[in-house]
């Protein structure tokens, strides 16, 4: 049979005190004396054995129940009380301390977690974009000014829907997603991302929607009148001496008689404009091989191979190939191959005219490679546009080389980066690769140097 812990300590105490009991009454009833004395000592022991005894289970009783409501108050909420210790330092004292501090804390935490909730549900309602969440049941348990604007519905009205009857259940399958779509509060391309969180232990899902619309057309403005400067000014350039050039074989034509050196101005005219048509024209078909950029055939190889085949090239000076790691990487090797050319021609025309020295090397990590090409020319001149299309500062270059080069390495999830040597003459060019799981197949060889 089990006791409340009050009723124990009570028994505790009386089989504590028993003996003693015993011991009394035994010296009461066999000493001498008067018969009515045994009878009221042994009924005065008796009940401040009992009392004793319930006293000292009112001691302990008391002060845990005080703890008890301390501890009820605090889990309905209620910071305010606090526990008075009767004596400092003793451990009933420590006990109510310590409670008295763990309700401090949980206070702090408690309104430290209203304001960042607060906070949250302000930003969540201020922010233009539709905010979503939907429970396990696939229903809608929170919506933002957004998400009213974009279904067109208040949030009392939206609440307690289903995904699938907003319209929103195929967004829920998919990670992060850009689409076309109308909504009833608007029609554009819209950024869809989904993620999940935990609620009270039952896993949610949260929707974001956002309007890619505006963004969108402002980058393809942006593109279209870099596009249409870039061609204005190349075509003002082949143009210009054109027309100028025209206009003179027309006067020269018109003159009657005809100077007798009429022949040798046409030729040269001509030659001019011949001159000037090829020059655009190789500026269209550079445009256009610019435009036309296939996407990466991706399949395995081996990276420092690559490179010292780009390197071994018949170029106007030596290039060093520092020795690396066996790397396999996942790419296409015509596209990869052209960086590289591209990229140790570039090094290769920086040290043209002070004799300097051209070094590739590549190091790797568990998740990327790096191919660095460094030279010691004069370095780079002007850093802001070296990946502006058709922007050169070459003779004769099409200033899509650098382009192309980046076009490359996004496309294979990688990137490129020029800049000038720290410390050093000349710079350096750093074309970054991120490295797929797979296994170095056994039978595709390194390729030939």
């Amino acid at each position: 049979m089990k006791f409340a812990h009050e009723r124990r300590i009570q028994l505790i105490a009386l089989a504590g005190g028993l003996p003693a009991v015993l011991l009394s009454l035994w010296l009461i009833w066999f000493s001498p004396g008067p018969v009515e004395v045994p009878y009221a000592l042994t009924l005065l022991v008796t009940v401040a054995w009992i009392g004793a005894a319930q006293a000292v289970g009112s001691q302990v009783a008391t002060p845990l129940r005080t703890v008890a409501n301390l501890l009820e108050a605090m889990r309905a909420g209620d910071y305010s009380i606090r526990g008075r210790s009767p004596v400092n330092g003793d451990c009933l004292g420590e006990l109510i301390e310590q409670v008295n501090a763990m309700g401090d804390t949980l206070r702090a935490q408690r309104f430290g977690a209203i304001e960042a909730s607060a906070l949250l549900r302000k930003v969540i309602e201020e922010i233009s974009v539709a905010v979503f969440a939907f429970d396990a049941a696939g229903r809608l348990r929170l919506v933002n000014r957004g998400g009213e604007a974009l279904l067109a519905r208040p949030a009392h009205a939206l609440l307690g829907e289903t995904a699938a009857s907003l319209g929103l259940e195929d967004f829920l399958l998919t990670e992060v997603r850009t689409i076309s779509r109308v909504f009833p509060g608007g029609a554009g391309r819209w950024g869809v991302n989904r993620g999940t969180f935990r609620e009270g232990g039952l896993p949610h899902q949260l929707l974001v929607v956002a309007d890619l619309t505006r963004p969108l057309r402002e980058q393809e403005l942006q593109a279209w009148q870099s596009i249409v400067r870039v061609l204005g000014h190349e075509l003002n350039n082949s143009l210009a001496p054109i027309k100028s050039i025209a206009g003179s074989l027309g006067t020269l034509l018109d003159r009657d008689p005809l100077p007798e050196d009429w022949r040798d101005d046409a030729r040269h005219g001509l030659k001019i404009i011949e001159t000037r048509a090829a020059s655009l024209q190789r500026f269209l078909n550079a445009y256009a091989r610019l435009a036309r950029l296939p996407g990466p055939n991706f399949r395995p190889l081996e990276i420092g191979a690559l490179v010292r085949r780009a390197a071994a090239l018949d170029w106007q000076r030596p290039v060093a190939v520092q020795p690396g790691p066996v790397v396999y990487a996942e790419g296409d090797e015509d596209q990869l191959e052209q960086v590289f050319i591209n990229l140790i021609k570039n090094a290769v025309e920086a040290v043209q005219l002070n004799g300097g020295r051209v070094a590739v090397r590549w190091v790797s990590s568990s998740y990327q490679v790096e191919v660095l090409v460094v030279d010691d020319g004069p370095g780079l001149a002007d850093t802001a546009n070296l990946f502006v299309p058709f922007f050169t500062t070459k003779p004769g270059g099409s200033g899509i080389g650098l382009v192309l080069c980046r076009q490359i390495a996004e496309a294979h999830g990688g990137t490129l980066e020029l800049k000038t040597n720290s410390g050093a003459a000349g710079c350096t060019a750093r074309f970054v690769l991120p490295l797929r799981a797979h296994d170095p197949p056994p039978a595709a060889p390194a390729l030939p140097v």
